[in-house]
């Protein structure tokens, strides 16, 4: 059953601005650590790739928080909502602290699709809780 729906649209030159003017910290207040340490690898070898990389992150926690009815108020925190690949490519969401508590005693299951264009991220989030056997109609969330 679908507990919510969220989408974002970003504008990746507003990220950024936000890069520019607050440097690695903008970064670091909005990615979980494998995010960042992703970010500063694609960030070194094509700065651009960097900046699309985060916008889309960005992007896919505006969405999720939507979609949880939560927006960013606790548990609800950019670095405690992972955005992650699964094996097959498809992105998923890794959640961490209280978030990941509230969202188990929720029975949550997160899907995500993510894209970017030169000027635009976008994001489109599906919550869903599971059946009363546990188990859902959709992937899983990422352990």
């Amino acid at each position: 059953m679908i507990y919510g729906i969220g989408t974002d649209i970003c504008d990746v030159r507003r990220i950024r601005a936000s890069l520019e003017r607050h440097g690695e910290r903008f970064a670091a207040r909005v990615l979980a650590e494998g995010e960042y340490r992703t970010w500063q690898q694609r960030s070194a070898r094509w700065p651009e790739r960097g900046v699309r990389f985060l916008a889309t992150r960005f992007s896919a926690k505006e969405a999720f928080s939507k979609a949880i009815g939560l927006g960013m108020r606790m548990p609800m925190t950019w670095r405690h909502c992972e955005v992650v690949n699964l094996p097959s490519g498809k992105p998923g969401v890794r959640l961490h602290g209280e978030l990941q508590r509230w969202c188990e005693a929720r029975g949550l299951q997160i899907h995500l699709s993510v894209t970017d264009e030169s000027d635009y991220a976008a994001s489109f989030c599906v919550v869903e809780t599971m059946h009363q056997n546990g188990s859902s109609c959709l992937s899983p969330l990422v352990e």
